[in-house]
């Protein structure tokens, strides 16, 4: 009989003959490397008994042991084409990648021997006291995901008394947004600027009138952008868009490629369609690539609410953030409407030092467990947001599914914030962050 630890052991060593030739080096390692789970290659390797199953389906969300058990049962959940709609990211997908594998670059110092029973997670911000120092980004057209839309969203985040962001391709408006939420404060409004200045104006001063008290005002997005991923997604969605989609006003055998989002419309006067080049609201968005800084000081004009200048992510468009009165929000969109290669993480990296704490601090883009979020309130962020995780939950389960989303993530911080000592948010600072080898 053959002894299958001596062909285990044979194996491994003529592998690492190989991995010695100049010739075969580069062939030779990369087999090493893929066996290394197998031949348990070094004695202290920790041995994954049971791995992540992305194929495991949880029929409850109470099941879910983390977000990405959510993301699976999304995945089965919503059709292909809007699937990659959420999940792709731009050109090469770097940047979307990035988000998520540079937070390992940056290691936490732990802290012991102090009393952590009554920490306080909790962060006061536009006169409201939230639980917690996360929020939901603002997600156009949610009904793309599931019928509960940002109606369930809504309801969830107001539950548990976190901040949201309410995009202005929403399919309810702010004034039932701030409503579903009840006591938790109103929601951020995002803004996506118009061709026709009169109707940007009215939304945002709707989106004042109706409680908002901060705006998110998107300024990344110029140029093109070429999402490849998500069209050979499409490919192998073979639906009619018709049997979801509303048919364009201006063009009847086209439709529009995500369902709902005219909410924030409603109230604008036909007449302003037409100067506005298009009678679709989805189809009026001026091109990003016109704004300027003169665009920022014309909304500071017409709106009390707060700005953040959504998108940033260098350090010299931070300081003028600084120069001129506005927060920063940290953002390149999710990876998803350009691929420079940087992540978010690194951008606050560079960018909380130099600020120096003058202007409030929003960071988002693959911020996805507890430690995470502990680690960008240290290195200087005031409030962390995450898109896609409660998209998940949403796409998995409607409310219930965010409700769970929120659910794990307060846990994962409140566990992550006891664990580095701190008995409040005011005790993170730069000092418990240092970058990994």
């Amino acid at each position: 009989m053959i002894d299958p630890a001596s062909v285990k052991n044979n194996r491994r060593k003529f592998l690492q003959y190989l991995a010695a030739s100049p010739v075969l080096a580069m062939s030779a390692r990369e087999a090493l490397a893929n066996t290394a789970f197998e031949l348990q290659t070094r004695p202290d390797d920790p041995y994954i008994w049971k791995p992540y199953d992305p194929n495991y389906i949880v029929e409850k969300p109470q099941d879910a042991l983390d977000i990405f058990e959510l993301e699976a049962v999304a995945h089965k959940n919503i059709p292909g084409a809007h699937w990659g709609y959420m999940s792709t990211g731009a050109d090469g997908e770097v940047s979307y990648r990035a988000n998520r594998q540079d937070q390992n670059k940056f290691v936490i110092r732990s802290r012991r021997l102090i009393d952590v029973r009554a920490a306080d997670s909790s962060r006061e911000m536009f006169g409201h006291k939230y639980d917690m120092p996360f929020f939901l980004c603002p997600v156009g057209r949610l009904t793309t995901y599931h019928a509960e839309a940002e109606t369930g969203a809504s309801r969830a985040a107001g539950r548990h008394n976190i901040a949201q962001g309410l995009a202005t391709n929403t399919t309810i408006p702010t004034e039932q947004a701030n409503k579903l939420r009840d006591k938790a404060g109103p929601v951020m409004f995002q803004l996506y600027q118009q061709a026709n200045w009169e109707i940007t104006k009215l939304i945002v001063q709707r989106a004042e009138r109706s409680g908002c008290r901060a705006m998110l005002v998107t300024v990344d997005g110029t140029g093109n952008r070429k999402l490849s991923s998500l069209e050979r997604q499409r490919r192998d969605d073979t639906r009619l868009c018709v049997t979801c989609h509303a048919v364009s006003k201006t063009n009847p055998k086209q439709t529009l490629r995500n369902p709902g989002g005219m909410a924030m419309f409603s109230e604008v006067p036909a007449a302003l369609w037409e100067d506005n080049g298009a009678r679709d609201a989805v189809t009026a968005e001026v091109s990003r690539d016109t704004l300027t800084w003169e665009f920022i000081k014309r909304l500071r004009d017409i709106t009390k609410m707060e700005i953040f200048i959504k998108g940033i992510m260098d350090v010299e468009d931070a300081l003028l953030c600084v120069k001129y009165g506005y927060g920063i929000h940290i953002s390149n969109h999710g990876g998803r409407n350009e691929d420079t290669g940087g992540s978010t993480i690194a951008s606050l990296a560079d960018i909380a030092p130099a600020v120096k704490g003058r202007v409030p601090i929003f960071v988002d883009g693959g911020f996805y467990r507890g430690f995470d979020i502990v680690k960008a309130l240290a290195m200087g962020a005031t409030m962390v947001g995450f898109g896609r995780p409660y998209l998940w939950g949403l796409g998995a389960f409607g409310e219930a599914g965010v409700d769970r989303v929120i659910q794990i993530v307060k846990a994962e911080f409140n566990a992550a914030l006891r664990q580095v000592g701190a008995t409040s948010l005011k005790d993170l600072n730069p000092r418990m962050i240092h970058k990994a080898l």
